[in-house]
């Protein structure tokens, strides 16, 4: 099952970036695709969630020192979207630690689809334009 599928006007040009960017939409959505066939327990997802985080944050260090590195007019907005994400993953982490979730997929879905869609959309979207033009 997928959750967030690869469209073209999601790379930003740089190979490195869409490279970890098709990596981290794999990941979600193989843990979405457990979900959703009831395969994954508490603990899977657990560890699940904790790799996704380890990923996300180390791909975000990525792309946050190639924005600082390019003089990224919008980097501190990017970055605050990058904390987002982050902070929304932590509470799902704490949440699913304490069982609060009866339908995990729906949570998983909800919190990440969008804010996928809308950053590759609007904040990688600008950061490519801006290196594009740089090239």
């Amino acid at each position: 099952m997928v959750l967030i599928e690869w469209r073209d006007e999601f790379a930003t040009g740089e190979r490195a970036l869409d490279h970890e960017h098709k990596e981290l939409i794999d990941l979600i959505n193989g843990l979405y695709g457990s979900l959703r066939a009831k395969r994954a327990g508490a603990r899977e997802v657990g560890e699940f969630l904790g790799e996704i985080n380890a990923r996300i944050s180390a791909h975000f260090a990525l792309e946050e020192r190639m924005m600082r590195s390019a003089g990224h007019a919008g980097y501190d907005a990017h970055k605050q979207d990058h904390e987002r994400l982050l902070d929304d993953i932590r509470e799902i982490m704490i949440a699913n630690d304490a069982g609060a979730y009866a339908d995990f997929a729906e949570i998983l879905a909800r919190h990440l689809t969008g804010w996928f869609t809308t950053h590759f959309a609007t904040f990688d979207a600008e950061l490519h334009g801006e290196l594009r033009v740089r090239e």
